[in-house]
């Protein structure tokens, strides 16, 4: 499991919403979705994004910003320019007096805009991302990033804007796929950047002995792990893996591999007809008796009562 798709993939993670935008001056949308991440990427002329109470930042073809939500933002051709339409949870759009706005601002396929014709046109990708697993990924961003064009070479930007238009059989599944490579791309250049506060889970992948051993406990959590099978399969010795481990991840192996088994648990137990006795199993947990203690102790909650909050 790759250290980013992993926490992309969670149990309940969920496929992003995508449109293309087709925008002529003056526009401004004030987006107030509240969804937990959104991407931006700029195809062809300009736009800006104001976070709120944030500085602006400036979009140019094969710009692209990663927005952390809940918080409010606007984008628009300029700062200046007063909000035309708001973004809604559940994607909602309308005008300023709630007037709903999808079917007179429709462009076609997965595009809408003010104009068939504008000089600009954004791609952008909402993830509804609301699990526990996909909360280590945003708990390490900025509310708001960008990454220029001109500081990388990658094609995803224009494939996708190819694809984004067309309705063939499995091409949700297409774009999904694209959107989760290209936001792993746009991460990936900028944890590589010194000013990036880069979490150290991320950094200990890339680590020889760390890495390893991360991967085995992410992919197969319900194997009954220990140090010494955790340090025979990575090559060296319990101390040596507990004290680099430890001091790059930031806790010991197994109590990362707890915290990870119950954050699977957390966003499993509310998958549709899932059982405790199931969830245990697939955790690593021997019962569901074993899973509510450990999860009692961690969360301060059962897992019915976890499950019952949703």
């Amino acid at each position: 499991m790759d250290s980013l798709a992993g926490l992309l993939d969670g149990p309940r993670a969920r496929g992003a919403f995508l449109l293309r935008s087709i925008l002529e001056p003056p526009w401004s949308m004030r987006i107030q979705d509240e969804a937990p991440l959104t991407l931006v990427a700029c195809v062809r002329g300009a736009a800006c994004v104001v976070p709120a109470g944030g500085e602006v930042s400036r979009l140019g073809p094969g710009d692209i910003a990663i927005l952390r939500g809940p918080g409010h933002y606007l984008v628009a051709d300029d700062p200046a320019t007063e909000p035309q339409v708001v973004i809604h949870p559940g994607q909602r759009c309308t005008t300023l007096d709630g007037e709903d706005l999808r079917e007179l601002m429709s462009r076609g396929v997965r595009s809408w805009g003010n104009r068939p014709d504008g000089s600009t046109v954004l791609l952008t990708g909402t993830y509804q991302l609301e699990g526990e697993i996909s909360r280590r990924l945003l708990a390490a961003l900025p509310g708001l990033l960008v990454v220029a064009g001109e500081s990388w070479d990658n094609p995803l930007v224009g494939y996708l804007a190819e694809e984004i238009v067309k309705d063939e059989p499995g091409q949700e599944a297409v774009l999904d796929r694209l959107l989760d490579l290209l936001l792993i791309a746009v991460l990936r250049n900028w944890f590589a950047r010194p000013e990036a506060d880069v979490p150290g889970w991320y950094r200990a992948h890339g680590d020889p002995i760390v890495g390893p051993a991360l991967r085995l406990l992410q992919n197969n959590p319900a194997h009954p792990w220990t140090v010494a099978s955790l340090a025979t399969a990575t090559g060296v010795s319990r101390a040596a893996l507990a004290r680099r481990f430890t001091a790059l991840v930031g806790e010991p192996p197994m109590a990362f591999l707890t915290e990870w088994r119950l954050a699977l648990a957390a966003d499993l137990l509310r998958e549709p007809g899932a059982t405790v006795g199931a969830v245990a199993r697939q955790v690593g947990y021997g019962s569901s008796f074993a899973l509510s203690t450990a999860f009692k102790r961690v969360r301060g909650i059962t897992p019915r009562e976890h499950r019952a909050l949703v």
